[in-house]
């Protein structure tokens, strides 16, 4: 099937979900379900997980009062006022169980190394303060997925936080005096070099280059 079409059913829309204050409800307490679980954390989701047995690093999330822990198998009732459902479970009948009771209740659901019981692929991500890139193969290899994130990882250095901060500023900066940021010619600035001035500590240069190039933009 090399150079052919991506399957329709899992064909996605890409999007950034916010899930702070949001409960999210986790089946399996094993060393994946802890992959998932960190960064809902770190996102400010609230966190409920569902499992019979737990490891040593999901316990003591509940334990310092991160999350909910509920010892036990799963019920369909568990994804009732969910906002998003995920297992990471080996059994495939959890899996169905936990996708089955989750499309009832119409509640987005994520089943690790499993999509056909997902109505949401989960993407590897590369995060520079509030600049993220993913990277999504729907799917089909997470292990391709994860070799792009970390060729992107070696290419997106710490250089690119402090360039979403200068960009951010002069787009604020045009916004302030009336003129659209989308008219400015933000190509220049990247075709002047701004990457290489930042990345190298020549931040005034890069502040200086953005000035230049966005004043000579017409209006």
């Amino acid at each position: 099937m090399a150079g052919g079409a991506t399957r329709p059913g899992l064909a996605g829309y890409p999007v950034n979900l916010l899930v702070r204050g949001r409960r999210v409800v986790v089946v399996g307490a094993g060393r994946i379900a802890a992959r998932k679980i960190e960064p809902l954390l770190d996102a400010g989701a609230v966190v409920e997980v569902v499992a019979p047995e737990t490891n040593d690093e999901v316990r003591d999330w509940a334990d310092a009062g991160r999350l909910v822990l509920h010892q036990r198998p799963f019920a369909a009732a568990d994804v009732d006022g969910a906002w998003l459902a995920l297992t990471a479970t080996d059994d495939p009948a959890v899996n169905a169980a936990v996708h089955a009771a989750a499309e009832a209740a119409r509640v987005w659901v994520n089943s690790a190394d499993d999509p056909a019981n997902c109505s949401f692929t989960l993407m590897s991500v590369i995060r520079r303060g509030d600049l993220v890139v993913s990277v999504g193969t729907g799917g089909r290899s997470p292990a391709l997925a994860a070799h792009l994130r970390r060729r992107l990882e070696e290419e997106l250095g710490p250089e690119y936080e402090t360039l979403l901060d200068l960009l951010s500023e002069a787009r604020e900066g045009l916004r302030g005096t009336g003129r659209s940021s989308e008219d400015a010619n933000w190509q220049s600035v990247f075709d002047g070099g701004i990457v290489e001035l930042v990345r190298t500590g020549r931040v005034d240069e890069a502040r200086e280059l953005l000035r230049t190039c966005l004043s000579s933009s017409s209006v």
